[in-house]
Formats: structure tokens, sequence, C-alpha cells
């Protein structure tokens, strides 16, 4: 593994164990040459992914693109970092487990946004305002609407 600070190839694992719940393995790293450490991640990876984007172009399925956006979403919520991650790891495994390679960018936004509405409701709300692209409040207000169940009626 070539080291980040100095471009040594020749570094040393210092200590593995698992991570995520067990679906990645956490390796610390260091650097003779510069005697600078470093985490790296080890995942299995079923197959390789490419994201059709809504327009048409296609590129490589990019594992922190998602994890960048879901914890965008999730910032300063009450959330922890260790349920966010067995979440993006389950999320990559049902993408993997389609059984197709290409993967419409629809098919992982309504991923996030199920899974985010089952943890968080102001975290899905917050992705979902990028993700549908509200352009003003009204846009809020009529998502928000579909939330909320309708209020009970009194009949007299």
């Amino acid at each position: 593994m070539r080291c980040p600070f100095c471009g040594n190839v020749d570094t040393q694992v210092k200590d593995s164990r698992p991570a995520e719940d067990h679906v990645a393995i956490r390796r610390r790293r260091f650097c003779p040459a510069c005697a600078g450490r470093f985490t790296t991640y080890e995942r299995v990876q079923l197959r390789d992914l490419v994201v059709i984007k809504s327009n048409g172009k296609r590129e490589d399925f990019d594992r922190t693109k998602l994890e960048r956006s879901i914890r965008m979403a999730l910032q300063k919520r009450p959330i922890e970092p260790e349920r966010v991650d067995q979440m993006i790891s389950g999320m990559v495994r049902r993408l993997e487990s389609l059984g197709e390679t290409d993967v419409q960018s629809k098919v992982i936004g309504e991923i996030v946004m199920e899974r985010l509405a089952a943890i968080d409701t102001v975290a899905y709300v917050r992705f979902a305002s990028v993700y549908k692209n509200f352009q003003a409040t009204g846009d809020f207000e009529d998502f928000l609407s579909e939330l909320r169940p309708p209020a009970p009626t009194t009949d007299t």
C-alpha cells in the first residue's frame, strides 16, 4: 500500500481488526520511510457497479460519494457513526445484490431515502431537498405534508 504522505510503496500493517459490523477490515499502517501512520479499510466488493445518471451519463459507483452525501444529511444529528457505516454497507450490499452492474441513480436515491426515513426524519428531509431539487419553500411544504398523517376529523 502506497503511503499517502511520502508515496513510499513499502508500508507495514501494524494492526488489523474487523470493522463496520464485520463487513470490513480496518488496518493501521506505518511507513518506515517517513514514520507516517494511516488507516485503510478493506471491503468485499461483489461486482463493479456503474451508475447511470438521469442525463444518461455513466460513471463508476463511488462509495465515498454515497457516504459523503449521507453524512452531510446526518450532520449534527444524534446518529452513531457506526450505525451510519452499517447503513452504508447495507445499501452497497443491496445495490450489488440487485444482479445488475448498471444501476440507475434514481434507484440509489430511492434506497438512500428509504433508509434515512427509517432512522432520522430530519436527515431524510435534508437529503430529499437535494435529491428532489427543491427550489422554494413550497416544495418543502408539499413534501412535509406527504410525511404528516392527515389530521383526524371530528364529526359532531
